[in-house]
């Protein structure tokens, strides 16, 4: 049997964006943009590191993100994600604004590697950082189930506590593209 990736719960979340955002590293900006975007976007990570700066539309109400493909959408019809604005640091919209600000990005990959002299990259993640990344920041906050984590924690995170939450399920199945 397979063994399935245990959700990151908002208040876990929460934990990590709390301890991310008091680090003013370039680093913690962009890991604090990719997970709150994929984490409220119920982004898978093949989709979240293939994100372009020309994907996301800027609204008074948060974000408009358009996937030019996904894994349910093969004939690259487009699918549309709206991310709304947030409280405080626990905010998709303002996380993402401050992490291309501190980059000083205009354009192409939106999620970039960064060196270790903070040189950023000019191309994409790769799609296992984003497990990397997850468990780095895991590792901060001392989550005691770090071992059962990886990205698909992050969409699982959030169709579980938007539905305790009162969410609808088709509203839920809708941001996830399931």
């Amino acid at each position: 049997p397979q063994k399935k990736a245990k959700a990151l719960l908002l208040e876990d979340m929460k934990r990590i964006i709390a301890h991310l955002a008091q680090q003013d590293t370039l680093n913690a900006k962009r890991d604090n943009a990719l997970l709150q975007i994929a984490y409220f976007g119920a982004f898978r990570r093949s989709e979240v590191v293939r994100l372009e700066i020309e994907h996301i539309t800027w609204e008074k109400e948060g974000l408009v993100i358009t996937l030019p493909r996904s894994k349910t959408d093969q004939i690259g019809q487009g699918i549309t994600k709206a991310i709304p604005l947030g409280d405080g640091i626990y905010c998709p919209t303002t996380a993402l604004r401050t992490w291309l600000n501190a980059a000083k990005l205009t354009s192409g990959a939106l999620f970039r590697p960064i060196t270790r002299w903070g040189e950023i990259g000019a191309h994409f993640l790769h799609e296992a950082s984003v497990n990397a990344i997850l468990t780095h920041c895991a590792k901060m906050i001392h989550l005691d189930y770090l071992p059962q984590l990886s990205s698909h924690s992050l969409r699982r995170g959030l169709a579980t506590s938007a539905y305790r939450a009162g969410a609808r399920f088709q509203d839920i199945k809708r941001q996830g593209g399931w």
